[in-house]
């Protein structure tokens, strides 16, 4: 199993939803969050005053899937997030040793 963390940004967390929900991914935690990568934040006006924006808000996108599931899951991800411009995200794929459901203590592929 695999744990897939996509950081996306906020006007695609939609989009990214939809394209996961088309190829059968039933489940994700959508959390949000603020970083910088190369674009390393902006400047903005506010009443008069200059301020620096250092960390852009963000979209975390977390899945726990099956091995034979990754492919489609990163592609999905890609095609729904990618703007072409900086800052479109990345995605971390990470293995999963264990998944338990709380609720009927499955196990593995079951729980997910």
């Amino acid at each position: 199993m695999k744990l897939v963390t996509a950081i996306v940004k906020p006007f695609k967390g939609e989009d990214v939803r939809e394209a996961l929900s088309e190829i059968g991914i039933q489940g994700m935690t959508v959390t949000e969050v603020k970083g910088f990568g190369r674009q390393k934040g902006h400047s903005e006006l506010y009443r008069g005053s200059e301020y620096i924006v250092d960390f852009l808000p963000k979209i975390r996108v977390e899945i726990a899937i099956d091995d034979d599931q990754l492919e489609g899951v990163v592609e999905a991800i890609i095609s729904a997030a990618q703007t072409g411009r900086v800052g479109d995200g990345k995605i971390f794929v990470t293995p999963l040793e264990e998944v338990i459901r709380i609720r009927t203590g499955e196990t593995g592929s079951d729980a997910v």
